[in-house]
């Protein structure tokens, strides 16, 4: 990704990715690549009115600043941010944003992106296809390149399904099954979660009061997967949990041609445990589609639209939820 820095002065473009773990931020231009990421690790805040841009801004300005000038770039002309929650909190960006970036850096063109969106452009760039994206949650996005499609993304309590939240908490509840002598349990499991959490008794205690519920499930999906190939009981929630991510990659899938398929998103490295089931299942549901490894992540997804946003080449679909291009109003 590196490359813009050094090189000479001109007008260059800016890329974000904010994520629930905080902003990563690039400046480039289309012919010499971009800077090194500058990071902040603090989320921006949501409220009332969805994700706040006055705290986006807050911390996006200084770190441009820095940014601007190891790219050795005049202005920015095209900025793309690409942000977790804006398909349903991202009313204030879409009213507020665009301008805020005309005034502080003279952006003319804004791309506001849904991180799942980043996440396909990063994982098979503009071609028909789908990814799954799987970390704490699960969200399945898919393209014809003349609409976009998305399934599940719907939060640990009413879906998600598959996610690291989900297999950590079946990984749990199999483990308090055998704490109480019932069917469907996992002694292993039972071990392991007693190990991690302290007393099997005392989980609800140290589990619900927390307000990174899903995060506490989500680290217990790597004891599920080092249990599996000794404990049926493991083996048949990392079967499961493929089954789901099939079921969404299917549902958002194009119908028609040879489409691509990505994985993408933390919840992979679990490794062979949970692969090699979801191989088989997206074989089995998606026949006519082919397997690729994911190119990059939703940073290099914000790049590459800002790139052919500014090189004028744009051809993704637009979608006001999920992908909203718009020039600001000066005056």
């Amino acid at each position: 990704m590196t490359g813009a820095a050094g090189a000479g002065r001109g007008e260059g473009f800016l890329a974000v990715d904010s994520g629930g773990s905080g902003l990563r931020v690039v400046v480039g231009t289309p012919d010499r690549g971009t800077t090194a990421p500058r990071e902040s690790r603090e989320p921006v805040r949501t409220g009332p009115r969805g994700i706040d841009p006055g705290h986006l801004m807050a911390q996006l300005v200084p770190l441009v600043r820095e940014l601007t000038a190891e790219a050795g770039v005049t202005g920015l002309g095209t900025a793309v941010v690409g942000a977790a929650g804006l398909a349903t909190l991202g009313d204030a960006l879409r009213a507020e944003l665009p301008g805020a970036l005309e005034r502080e850096f003279g952006v003319r063109s804004v791309a506001l992106v849904a991180d799942a969106v980043t996440a396909y452009v990063g994982a098979l760039g503009a071609r028909p296809g789908a990814v799954v994206a799987a970390g704490t949650g699960l969200i399945a996005i898919g393209t014809d390149l003349k609409s976009w499609r998305r399934a599940d993304g719907w939060g640990h309590l009413l879906g998600d399904c598959g996610s690291g939240a989900w297999i950590g908490r079946a990984g749990l509840e199999a483990a308090l099954r055998a704490h109480d002598g019932r069917s469907g349990g996992s002694t292993a499991l039972l071990a392991r979660a007693e190990e991690l959490f302290g007393p099997a008794r005392e989980l609800p205690g140290r589990l619900y009061p927390r307000a990174d519920r899903p995060a506490v499930l989500a680290s217990f999906a790597p004891q599920v997967a080092a249990c599996a190939g000794l404990d049926p009981v493991a083996d048949g929630i990392l079967r499961e949990a493929a089954r789901h991510m099939a079921d969404s990659a299917a549902a958002v899938c194009p119908a028609e041609g040879e489409p691509l398929i990505g994985l993408t998103g933390g919840l992979f490295r679990t490794g062979a445990a949970l692969l090699v089931p979801l191989e088989e299942e997206l074989r089995l549901r998606l026949p006519h589609a082919r397997r690729v490894t994911a190119a990059g992540g939703p940073l290099e997804g914000s790049v590459h639209i800002a790139t052919e946003l500014a090189r004028g080449s744009f051809t993704l679909p637009s979608d006001e939820s999920m992908l909203y291009v718009v020039t600001p109003k000066r005056g």
